[in-house]
């Protein structure tokens, strides 16, 4: 699916629909999820009218055993191959300018 093409209202039904959809594969329903995640119904309802806040959604993907799809929904930021190749073998050659004042931290083979 396209996200960007559409709008912030159809991908925030998308998601909605996409959790009712997740809640009756578990065969739960609005109510039993409601009283399982301590959210209210009309939460619930928003929700999945593609309505309501990300401490909702959270609570939510929890009680339905998918807070591994937040992972995919946003992946961590990997370093390129490029960027890597970059780095390799490059050593600081100055500090960053702010000072520590943990003693077990020693300039000695440090690395970026």
């Amino acid at each position: 699916m396209d996200f960007y093409s559409m709008t912030d209202k159809g991908i925030a039904a998308e998601i909605g629909g996409r959790i009712k959809s997740l809640r009756l594969r578990k065969n739960l329903t609005q109510q039993q999820l409601s009283e399982a995640t301590a959210l209210s119904l009309n939460t619930i309802k928003a929700l999945e009218a593609g309505k309501g806040k990300i401490q909702s959604l959270i609570a939510i993907l929890r009680e339905l055993d998918a807070l591994h799809l937040l992972e995919e929904f946003i992946p961590e930021p990997l370093v390129s191959p490029l960027q890597l190749a970059k780095r390799q073998g490059k050593k600081r050659k100055r500090a960053s300018g702010r000072h520590r004042k943990d003693s077990s931290d020693s300039d000695e083979g440090s690395q970026w």
